[in-house]
């Protein structure tokens, strides 16, 4: 099959420099608020590309958890391959596509680890299984089977029976602070519109469109 047989035929409306807030993460707030409103399934979905130190790269979706003046906040294992990644080359990539708006966004820019007690104030927000997950999985490690799985969840679920369950020392959160921002909007005959931000030394923004 082709798939240009089955793709969709873009015909929302446009993309131009007068739609645009003078700040990104105002404008990538809009689209997200734009996206949540449409009924998008995990609209905060990105995708996180990472390269290591002898330049492999790896991408992998991960879910942003929020979106600040100084960037885009994510959290995992620090045992994992994208934290050994970002350890060893602290630079960054995300793409959040919103298909069914024909919208796209690239950021692309730096990356470190936010405070300690930022990790704790989101990790106490999330449900008791899922902060149990995070101590029972030793993220992208191999393992025998699922039973070995829930047997080790099993423990840490033993360990803390109905008490507290602390932020483990081993997970915490990410901020991408970003260099470029594009907006892609899907457009028909595929000439989509493209629009950069790109932060300058003074650390103010200019627009530039891209050609499709």
């Amino acid at each position: 099959m082709s798939i240009d047989e089955i793709r969709e035929r873009y015909s929302r409306a446009g993309l131009s420099e007068t739609d645009l807030s003078p700040d990104p993460i105002l404008q990538f707030e809009q689209w997200l608020r734009d996206a949540s409103d449409a009924g998008v399934f995990e609209p905060g979905a990105a995708c996180l590309a990472t390269a290591s130190r002898q330049g492999e790269p790896s991408a992998r979706m991960v879910l942003l958890k929020g979106v600040e003046e100084r960037g885009f906040i994510f959290f995992t294992n620090y045992g994992s391959p994208k934290a050994r990644d970002l350890a060893e080359n602290p630079r960054a990539a995300l793409v959040v596509a919103w298909v069914e708006l024909a919208r796209q966004v690239r950021i692309s820019g730096s990356v470190e680890r936010i405070s300690r007690e930022a990790s704790a104030r989101y990790f106490e927000s999330r449900p008791a299984g899922s902060r149990l997950s995070a101590w029972a999985s030793h993220q992208s490690e191999v393992i025998d089977s699922r039973r070995a799985l829930e047997e080790q969840m099993q423990r840490v679920q033993a360990r803390f029976g109905d008490g507290d369950i602390p932020l483990p020392p081993f997970w915490g959160g990410y901020c991408l602070s970003p260099m470029q921002i594009e907006f892609w909007q899907g457009r028909p005959d595929r000439l989509n519109d493209r629009l950069r931000y790109r932060r300058q030394a003074e650390g103010h923004w200019v627009v530039e469109r891209l050609e499709p």
